[in-house]
Formats: C-alpha cells, structure tokens, sequence
C-alpha cells in the first residue's frame, strides 16, 4: 500500500490520471469477491482511495466476478452490487468489471436465461453500472479481449458484436491488441475493433511503446506495470513522455534517431530521460545514514552506456552485438580480436553488476537483483565456453545437462546465452522438445465412481501405509455422494487421470471418529488425487480453487484434508499452496495427517 501511495505521487509528477486497483493477491478482487472487506481492510483501501484524490488520481476499482459467477442468479448480482456498494462508501467514484482468463462455457442455469455468454456479462454489467449511478468512469474487460481469442476473427466475432450492440455506451471497453503481449498495434486495428465495438477501445497494454496516431483513436492507455515496484520507472516515465509529446502536437527539441517514423516522439529520447531520471534514484540513500561505499568497493556510477535491456520483443543495442560476437565467435577459427572484443563486453557486464550492486538506494537494487544476477551468470557461462573454444581453459564436464531441469533455462538476454552454448541448440528446454499436455476438468457424474476407486487404489498401493483414511473411503467407495458443485474429474488423453471431491458437511463421512471438535472449526472435507503422470500442478491447483469458492458459498468456515505421512507429493502440493496447515487431531491413526484452512 505505501508503494501504491508512492506510485500516485509519480504520477502527479508526471502527469498520468488513472489508477487501476486489480490486484491478484487481494482475494476479495477475484477468488473472494462476494465477501466484503473487513474494518482493517477497508481502512487501507480508504486511505489509498483518499492518497489517490490528493495526488489527482482517478482510482478505479476493479473487480473479477467471473471464476464461478451465475450470472441469472438474483443473489449472486445482488452480492456483487453490495461489494461495489462497499467501495463507494470508501470514496471510489470509479469501477471496471474484469472476465478475463476465465471459462467461456455456461451452467445449465444461464444457458436458460441467456442467448450467449457475452449476453450474459453485458446484462450483469448494464444492471450493476446503472445501479452505481452510470458512473463517469467505468470499464469492462471482455473474456476475448485481444484479437487472438476472436473466433474466427476480430470483424466476424459473434462474442464482440454482442458486446459491441448491447453494452451501455457509457462504458468503456478494454483491449490488448492482437495478442496479450502485443508487438505492435496499428491504426487499422483499432479501427477494425472499433467498428465492432461501437466505440474507441481502451488499450490495456503490456508494452509501453506505441506509435503516437493511435492517440486520437483511443479512450485511453492503461501499462501493466511489474509486480516488483522500482522497475516500474522506466516505463511509466516514458508513457508519460509520450503522453506530453501528442497533447500539444509534440515537443519542439525531440530529436529523431534513423530508426524513427513517428513525427510527435521519439522512444530513444524518451528512454533516455527516463533512465536519467532513475540514475539518481539508484544514488539516493534508503536507509536513514546511507550507505557508504569502501574503499576496495567498485563505486556506483552515472554514464550512460549502450543498453542490455529495452522491450520484451528485441534487446538493446549491446545485447544484440554480443549475441552476434557470440555466434560469429562459434563458427569461425581465426578470431583471436574478436574473442578479446567480446570478453572485454562481459566484463562491462560484471562491472555494471558490481556498481549496480553498491548503489546507495537498496530498495532498487533489491527490486532488480535476480534480473542483473540471471545476466550476469548467463554472460559468464558464454565467456567461459568462449576461452573454453580458445585453449585458455578446460571444457567444464558439467557445462550443460543432456536432459536439464526446466528452471535450468531462464527467458531474456541470459537464456539467449544459454541456447547457444552446447548440447542444445534451438531445442532450449529439451533434447526432444515433449508435446504439450491438454488436461479436461469436467464435473463429476455417477458412472466415474469406477475409475475414481481405480485411482484411489492405485495411489494407495504405491503409498508405504495401508491404513484406510478415515473420512474419505465412503466419499471415494460413493457410500457418500459429493456434494452439489464439489466434484470434478480430471482427464487428459489417455482418460482420468485424477479427481478433486467435496463435502461441505463432513459429518457422515466422520461419524465413526471422535473429530467433532475440529468439524466445528472445519466442517468441510475435500480430497484430491492425481496420477504420477500428471507433472504439471495447475489442473489441481485450480480444481481446488474451484472446490473452495463451492464450499465457501455454501456457508462453511473451513476445510480439511487427510493425508498419509508417506505421501510425500501431496504433502508437498497442499504446503507449497500456502493455505492449508497442519492441525492435530487425536483421534487420526498415526500414519494420516489432517491439514486445514479457513475459509
């Protein structure tokens, strides 16, 4: 919340307008969002609404109701209503509805009441921004929000014409470009998605670069920033920048580089303002007395060389010219000159790494220290292969795996490296790159009751223990049918492969232990299970969102789970989701653990 409060003062400083408050770690914004906020929460989303205002900042509330929404259902739009109520008690004035990255298929119950699902969103949408007063500011985020997700295509979307024709032309209308990160978006394009909205879009952008002319064709430009705070400046400084250069026709002193085309900015000029500006953030002392620099201590320092990083589709001007040196150093026998080129230009890099390291302002350097670490190994392994290739030094026996670890490689600048150096070539992760795994989660129904024991007796048999569990033998043996919405079944293709099942009230299935006291804490019971050839933990991690939202509308306080000892890889999935804690319970056989969380 302080950077938060921060951040309004740059922007006041630089002349932005706009916040949008859409945080995935507060989980009344997404997960949670019928619950509203507690007195402490409140006092902080208040406090950041008023610190909005004095900064003349327009703070936007957003709010993601779409992971289990039933949009016919009176209570779930009135629960909605209440929250955003909430809000505006705080002060907002401004809101977003955001059904991005959700499910695009019905329940049984809206298929009834609506034609499509974009209907669906528009009527939920057009009910809530009337009920708020037809707010001045008000977005909505579409499910198909960029044109890759457009079937068949951005002029031919049935979804976008629905939006376009029915949404209130109040509210405006978020959108990314052709894809979510996109490379570049032009004119025509927010032509064409104009024509089928019915007005100019809003462009959420995941780049900060743009061609000025789409200026004019906008409602508006909201960046993404990164999830660390102090990397932010760059791009927020210069869409500010560039924000200045179309409001009066663009700065008389703009100088244009060969590469430009834009007669109002210049994205060089604009960078280089920005990472002047920062230079002096990085020598201020964040710490009351500073920190001052020893002697034998490389010392922070302000030139401005040539660039390693720029945008997430191309590198900086040095970065490209030591990736060349690197693959011209690889195919070529008699470069004596330009292995010594090279070396000098990763040992800049080590400099930069160890000035960086001793700047004053720690908080900055804590913000950006993996990123410059990550560069900084990568650079090293390519230097060391490079002497390596030059008889200055032993081929290391551990250089590259054959079948490496994916967390092995790393994206940008020093997994470019790492592709180039042997064993692996453009393959990057894998010597043979594996197909992609597509997982089915679906409800579960009455004839899966065989292949749900099948994998439970399976999973048991591989376990050290053979002990029953408690509670989840007659939800399994379907003495005990899951509860309404707490039961789905994972497939991939070669059939289930895992299940997720619940029960709001644990009772029956517990009946036999002396547990009542813990189900008066947690009442509700949740098992899940995955095959060993399911690798990739997101299927479970998001059936058990989906379990908990179920249980937590039904009215529970909380869930639990038994787990043996010896199984080792559940432990580990339901620790590593950080909600779930052991908790004792007497009565439970040795060999099971109980964990819980409350909901």
């Amino acid at each position: 919340m302080e950077q938060r409060t921060e951040l309004f003062k740059r922007e006041q400083k630089w002349g932005l307008n706009t916040y949008l408050y859409a945080p995935k770690d507060d989980y009344k914004h997404r997960m949670y969002w019928r619950d509203l906020y507690s007195a402490e929460e409140a006092k902080q989303l208040m406090a950041l609404i008023t610190a909005a205002k004095q900064h003349d900042v327009e703070f936007i509330y957003a709010i993601s109701p779409g992971l289990d929404i039933t949009f016919s259902n009176p209570k779930e739009v009135a629960a909605l209503k209440r929250k955003l109520d909430q809000v505006r008690e705080f002060g907002c004035r401004s809101f977003s509805l955001l059904f991005d990255d959700i499910e695009t298929e019905m329940c049984q119950a809206d298929k009834q009441v609506f034609s499509s699902f974009a209907h669906a969103q528009v009527a939920v949408t057009n009910e809530v921004y009337q009920h708020l007063g037809e707010p001045e500011t008000f977005l909505f985020c579409p499910t198909d929000y960029c044109a890759a997700f457009c079937t068949p295509n951005v002029s031919q979307s049935s979804y976008l014409h629905t939006v376009g024709e029915k949404l209130l032309p109040g509210i405006d209308i978020l959108w990314t470009g052709p894809k979510v990160v996109s490379h570049k978006i032009s004119a025509e394009s927010i032509e064409e998605v104009s024509s089928v909205l019915k007005r100019a879009p809003v462009i959420w952008d995941n780049i900060h670069d743009r061609p000025t002319e789409l200026i004019p064709k906008l409602r508006g430009v909201l960046t993404n920033p990164n999830c660390e705070f102090y990397p932010n400046f760059v791009a927020i400084h210069t869409l500010a920048t560039w924000c200045k250069a179309t409001a009066d026709g663009g700065p008389k002193d703009v100088e244009m580089g060969d590469e430009e085309q834009d007669p109002c900015y210049s994205h060089q000029k604009a960078l280089t303002l920005a990472l002047t500006d920062w230079l002096q953030e990085f020598l201020s002392t964040d710490q009351p007395g500073g920190r001052k620099e020893s002697s034998d201590e490389e010392p922070m320092q302000t030139d401005m060389g040539e660039n390693l990083f720029y945008l997430p589709y191309e590198h900086g001007p040095t970065a490209r010219t030591m990736l060349q040196q690197l693959d011209w150093l690889k195919n070529n026998t008699e470069w004596c000159s330009r292995a010594q080129q090279f070396d000098d230009m990763c040992d800049a890099v080590v400099q930069m790494f160890n000035r960086l390291s001793n700047a004053p302002n720690r908080s900055i350097l804590y913000d950006l220290y993996n990123y410059i670490c990550d560069i900084k190994s990568g650079v090293g392994l390519a230097r060391a292969y490079v002497k390596t290739l030059g008889g200055q030094g032993r081929p290391s026996a551990q250089l590259m795996n054959d079948d490496p670890e994916p967390w092995g490689f790393r994206g940008g600048l020093s997994g470019e490296f790492q592709r180039m150096l042997p064993g692996h070539g453009n393959r990057d992760l894998f010597r043979h790159p594996p197909t992609t795994a597509v997982y089915c989660i679906r409800p579960y129904c009455p004839d899966d009751k065989m292949e749900v024991q099948r994998i439970f007796r399976e999973m048991q048999s591989a376990g050290e223990g053979k002990v029953p569990l408690v509670a989840q033998p007659p939800l399994i043996s379907g003495e005990i049918s899951p509860s309404p919405q707490c039961a789905l079944v994972l497939e991939d293709e070669l059939g289930m492969c895992g299940y997720a099942l619940a029960l709001t009230d644990a009772k029956p299935a517990a009946a036999k232990i002396q547990v009542i006291k813990m189900l008066e804490e947690f009442p509700s019971l949740i098992t899940i299970q995955m095959l060993p050839r399911v690798t990739d933990p997101s299927p479970a991690k998001r059936m058990i969102g989906q379990l908990l939202s179920s249980i937590r509308s039904s009215g529970s306080r909380g869930a639990f789970c038994e787990l043996r000892h010896s199984d080792r890889r559940m432990l580990d999935f339901y620790t590593k989701l950080g909600s779930f804690k052991p908790i004792e319970v007497a009565s439970l056989p040795r060999d099971v653990i109980a964990m819980a969380t409350s909901l």
